[in-house]
């Protein structure tokens, strides 16, 4: 059965498509085959990022390797829900499948969250996204867990009665400044001792970036920068690539083996 990745946290602007795109595209250039859904049927960000890609790829007539996209058809003739039944056609010819969530709390995302071999949460590095994890006390005490975290926890108890596996948990601390180095601190010590309470992972993920918002109406990533005669790199490009890098072998996917 393909590898069931789930990016999700119930804020938005935490980065969610962003890490989405470039973690299917990634291992779609390193030969795996892969599946994409875009589960926040309204906004779309990750669902017209590839749609983007599509129809650049056949305007400018160049072969990007890109993910299998599918997008969410509602069928009433049927009581699956429409998650399940896209994964049921993907599976077959798909190594890894990705789900990119809303930016809310959603049942297709709670239905997401328990199907996830791998989660991924992405958030800005402030107490603000920390919010969604945790209760602080105002001397930023770890109280326990708040609604999002409780989410993941019971998506865990669910597949546990299923016999489904755990869900292996990476929080991903996104536009990481240079400044302002005693809040990162303080964020950093509170998601070290949150993450031994419930039992997530925690790697830096991608800084602020002009080059991101850039690339998205044309569907493409850092890794396509050379494809479409970007010869020379800039700094910013190449510490960005490295920082994906360092994400998917963080992810620790089953069988895969940086290469690019």
């Amino acid at each position: 059965m393909a590898h069931i990745i789930v990016v999700g946290n119930e804020k938005g602007g935490s980065g969610k498509s962003t890490t989405s795109m470039h973690v299917a595209t990634a291992l779609s250039r390193m030969g795996y085959r892969v599946g994409a859904l875009d589960l926040d049927v309204r906004q779309r960000s990750f669902g017209r990022y590839l749609e983007n890609r599509a129809a650049f790829v056949a305007r400018e007539g160049i072969d990007l390797p890109s993910p299998n996209y599918v997008r969410l058809e509602f069928d009433p003739s049927t009581d699956m829900d429409p998650i399940s039944q896209a994964v049921t056609e993907l599976d077959p010819e798909s190594d890894f499948i990705l789900l990119d969530c809303p930016g809310s709390h959603t049942r297709l995302s709670q239905i997401a969250h328990t199907l996830a071999d791998t989660l991924i949460t992405p958030m800005n590095d402030s107490f603000i996204d920390f919010d969604l994890l945790a209760r602080l006390s105002p001397e930023g005490k770890v109280l326990g867990p708040s609604i999002y975290a409780e989410m993941v926890w019971s998506a865990r108890q669910m597949r546990g009665q299923a016999g489904a596996g755990p869900i292996d948990w990476l929080v991903l601390r996104n536009r990481l400044g240079t400044q302002q180095m005693h809040n990162k601190r303080k964020v950093g010590g509170a998601l070290d001792t949150l993450s031994k309470r419930i039992g997530f992972r925690v790697a830096p993920g991608f800084s602020e970036r002009v080059i991101f918002r850039e690339l998205f109406p044309r569907g493409l990533t850092l890794l396509d920068l050379k494809d479409i005669g970007v010869e020379q790199l800039t700094m910013s490009n190449i510490a960005a690539r490295q920082e994906l890098r360092d994400l998917i072998s963080e992810l620790q996917l089953p069988g895969v083996t940086v290469s690019f």
